[in-house]
């Protein structure tokens, strides 16, 4: 079966000189032009190849005029969930630094880094940079505490814990901060924990079955306390993990 082609006003990328030559010299006018095609094309069956040419068009836009919030919307709502992912992140970083009052792009952002491309890190530091741009107290902590949870998946956990101790620096709730200093001791913990399960398994050439197998072997004095509860144990390759997590992956 003939795969479907994209529409005709999505099938050319023109190059970005001929763009503002079409618009009298004008480059907002141009960008408005093709973010026009943008938002007229049928998507519903298009095939890869036509993201491919939605992107580059919707590139070009964040290079004509990055400011363009119908641009930024557009390429959010459909091109990551289409493979389109690095254009994305460029479009919004460039939105980003063109509306420094909008939280909208680095929340976005932030998003598809912890979503598509499973950097933690990253998608932290963008929702921070989103929260910083929030006017209202509430949703700005309540998106600093996302960005602090957020910390938990990231391979580096003492990098996390210290950025943590930064968030809890800066903080301006003292329950706040003593909260954030409670998640950055349990991150300090758990590396703690791998790192004593990395010792263990060197040793016995085999992973730990139980986190008891590192206070027995004297490479930890106890199990730690989790302030939130959850406590820790082991994921089915020995790795010392927060006990929730094993719980939701065991649930997939």
């Amino acid at each position: 079966m003939k795969r479907p082609r994209p529409k005709a006003e999505i099938e050319v990328v023109l190059p970005v000189f001929v763009q503002v030559a079409l618009t009298g010299g004008d480059r907002y006018l141009a960008a408005s032009w093709s973010s026009i095609r943008a938002l007229v094309t049928e998507t519903v069956r298009m095939a890869p190849e036509g993201y491919r040419i939605l992107a580059l068009v919707q590139e070009d836009v964040s290079w004509l005029n990055p400011a363009h919030e119908d641009n930024y919307y557009i390429a959010t709502a459909i091109l990551p969930w289409e493979g389109e992912v690095d254009a994305t992140q460029v479009i919004l970083r460039r939105a980003t630094l063109a509306r420094p009052f909008d939280y909208q792009p680095p929340f976005y952002y932030a998003f598809n880094q912890m979503h598509f491309k499973g950097d933690a890190l990253g998608a932290s530091e963008w929702l921070r940079r989103a929260a910083s741009k929030l006017s209202d107290p509430d949703e700005q902590l309540t998106m600093e505490n996302f960005a602090a949870r957020w910390l938990d998946k990231t391979q580096d956990l003492d990098l996390a814990a210290r950025i943590v101790d930064s968030m809890a620096a800066q903080a301006k709730r003292e329950d706040f901060a003593a909260y954030l200093r409670q998640r950055s001791q349990r991150l300090r913990d758990l590396a703690a924990l791998r790192r004593a399960a990395t010792s263990y398994t060197e040793r016995h050439q085999r992973p730990p079955e139980s986190l008891d197998d590192l206070v027995r072997s004297g490479l930890i004095a106890q199990i730690p306390q989790d302030p939130f509860g959850s406590g820790f144990a082991l994921d089915q390759a020995g790795l010392p993990v927060i006990a929730g997590s094993v719980a939701r992956s065991a649930g997939k």
